[in-house]
């Protein structure tokens, strides 16, 4: 028996290639994806450790799948970076440049990454779907959105953002967060990468824009369940534009701590990382799933706020991080005026 099966992910798998990606005959496909490092056999507990060979099986029928009315695909496996935003090692940055298509299914983030961003000024086009499940390309999925109707409303929220000058978000759970966002441009994650050196995630749905840097004042308080593995609400502090606290949230936030360098004294290090990175604003109406950020950030109605790297956006922050947590029923404040309560867009 499959882990997967390919049955009901080849209409998927050939929706994205075709739809989202615009894939051309004779165009080179690379299906990139990670594989667990040595430690992480050890260290990963076992169900993290099938998901993640999960998700590398899955990349590899992707490619299976592609091969079958498409040529020529390559597919190519590297060691897990063990963190979103970290560069990939080699061969994987190369390859990226020299493919016409890159569909990256990994278990960590390749979004904010020099890899990607050289990919993509060579003309790639490249779909990051960190932690991707196969089934999002069920039918009825978080890829099976009507992607025009979708690009349509993402650029309509992209546009406010980049009319705006400061945003506010508040939620009942605690979320109080103010920062600037004058002269930033709001962009739309619409699924569509038919362009040279278009990217995104897929599964898509957002609008977004970067912060400006060290005007960030408040807290974040993320809900338990919206966070893979939260079992308790966990609160950021937010001070000069840069995450400076963190309670509640038990192991996850233990983790979030470390990789901050929040125990004990700062880590100047690894101050870029604590950087409020993004606003984002979700826009699929088929994206459900919360313990997967990569689909919870794309539910129609919820914000997502990051911490690290946002130099890819727009921003002037680089590091080698970038996280989001996802924030339901949110009020979204621009320029003082109310554009969203409890989730639903009031213009």
């Amino acid at each position: 028996m499959s882990w997967i099966d390919r049955d009901m992910i080849r209409g998927g798998v050939w929706s994205m290639l075709r739809t989202n990606m615009g894939l051309r005959p004779g165009e080179r496909l690379l299906v990139l994806t990670d594989r667990p490092r040595p430690e992480q056999w050890v260290d990963l507990d076992a169900a993290k450790l099938e998901e993640n060979l999960r998700r590398a099986f899955l990349a590899r029928l992707v490619a299976e799948v592609a091969a079958e009315e498409h040529s020529p695909v390559t597919f190519l496996t590297f060691e897990s970076t063990g963190r979103s935003g970290t560069e990939p090692p080699h061969p994987a940055p190369a390859a990226m440049r020299e493919h016409d298509v890159v569909v990256a299914i990994t278990s960590y983030s390749l979004s904010h990454t020099d890899a990607r961003e050289d990919a993509c000024r060579a003309g790639a086009r490249v779909a990051s779907m960190p932690r991707f499940f196969p089934e999002m390309f069920h039918p009825g999925g978080a890829m099976a959105c009507d992607y025009e109707r979708l690009a349509r409303e993402t650029a309509r929220i992209a546009a406010m953002l980049t009319e705006a000058r400061v945003a506010r978000v508040v939620c009942p759970r605690g979320t109080e967060l103010t920062f600037s966002i004058e002269g930033r441009e709001g962009r739309p994650d619409d699924g569509l990468y038919r362009e040279a050196g278009r990217w995104g995630n897929l599964p898509a749905g957002e609008a977004y824009c970067a912060p400006v840097e060290g005007s960030g004042e408040g807290r974040i308080v993320v809900r338990a369940g919206w966070h893979p593995g939260l079992e308790e609400d966990m609160t950021i502090e937010i001070a000069g534009g840069q995450a400076c606290r963190i309670t509640g949230s038990g192991r996850v936030g233990d983790e979030l701590r470390a990789v901050l360098g929040l125990e004990g004294e700062p880590v100047t290090a690894l101050a870029a990382r604590r950087n409020l990175a993004e606003l984002g604003i979700g826009t699929n109406p088929n994206a459900r799933r919360l313990d997967v950020t990569l689909e919870a950030e794309k539910i129609g109605g919820t914000i997502h706020l990051a911490l690290g790297d946002n130099s890819h956006m727009g921003g002037k922050v680089t590091a080698d991080y970038h996280h989001d947590f996802v924030i339901p029923e949110p009020d979204l404040y621009l320029d003082g005026i109310k554009v969203m309560q409890a989730g639903k867009l009031l213009r």
